[in-house]
């Protein structure tokens, strides 16, 4: 889907928040080249691909390569140290599908103040949860039936519940090879091969980098390899809103599994927000 006008604040108010996130000082001129930036964007293209040009520019003001380094280590640990505990939780493959979702809450773009609290509110009441869109059997079934599927991962943290959601899948299809697709760099939150390794995803799939730095899996921009794993997959499942933004268009059978974080997002799906959706295209 292309860019609403509605995400333009949110492109700006998240350069705002890494430049006071770094303490940089001098922030005219990211500002200005930001600015400039935004004002010669093709209008027909994702916010997922727009965040990423964005946050090209600030890495370079800023100076480092992964600005939530240091964020994205915690909070994967964080989780992998209650893994176990969830783990017990989940008794059914269905669980295990609505707790990779509202594990898509753990999100630091702008919009997202204060994550911390939000993920202790959903992770405290995940039993009386929903989901609003429910294609789990649908899920199931094209499981049993693959050779091949391409997940593709979102956020820091969450991806220790893919994690378990790929076991589960490797429960139903032994023989089914699952491939877990990262970013090829860093870009806010989002996993890449070095969060992949740091939660064991090796473990259950193979690990393969998109080779770009836009939010979401902008296909035009990614390596040949990726394409050809996507391509020849039986099915996808992409997690989180940047990549629905930059798929859901597409060509393809996919399962999109996220929590409507926004209500452009929501609008276009049809739910109100904060809903929980297994949706297969």
């Amino acid at each position: 889907m292309r860019i609403n006008d509605q995400c333009l604040p949110c492109l700006v108010n998240h350069a705002i928040k890494i430049a006071k996130l770094c303490g940089l000082k001098e922030r005219d001129e990211l500002y200005r080249e930001v600015f400039h930036n935004l004002s010669t964007i093709d209008l027909s293209k994702t916010n997922p691909e727009i965040i990423g040009q964005n946050y090209q520019i600030i890495k370079r003001y800023v100076g480092l390569n992964d600005l939530y380094k240091e964020l994205k280590s915690q909070y994967n640990q964080m989780f992998l140290n209650k893994l176990p505990e969830y783990d017990r939780k989940i008794n059914s493959f269905e669980d295990a599908v609505k707790y990779a979702i509202v594990a898509n809450i753990i999100d630091f773009n702008p919009i997202h103040e204060d994550v911390e609290r939000q993920v202790q509110h959903y992770f405290s009441s995940v039993d009386q949860l929903e989901l609003t869109i429910n294609h789990v059997e649908y899920l199931i079934s094209d499981i049993m039936n693959s050779k091949s599927i391409l997940y593709l991962g979102d956020n820091c943290g969450e991806i220790c519940f893919d994690k378990l959601l790929i076991q589960r899948i490797k429960q139903l299809n032994p023989k089914c090879k699952v491939y877990f697709g990262v970013r090829g760099e860093a870009v806010v939150n989002d996993n890449t091969v070095e969060d992949a390794h740091q939660v064991g995803m090796k473990e259950v799939a193979d690990v393969i980098s998109n080779g770009d730095c836009s939010l979401g899996t902008v296909l035009e921009r990614t390596s040949k390899e990726f394409q050809k794993v996507f391509d020849t997959a039986d099915f996808v499942i992409a997690k989180g809103q940047a990549n629905y933004e930059s798929l859901s268009e597409r060509n393809k059978k996919i399962y999109f599994l996220l929590m409507t974080k926004c209500k452009v997002i929501a609008d276009d799906i049809g739910v109100l927000t904060h809903s929980l959706i297994c949706m297969k295209k």
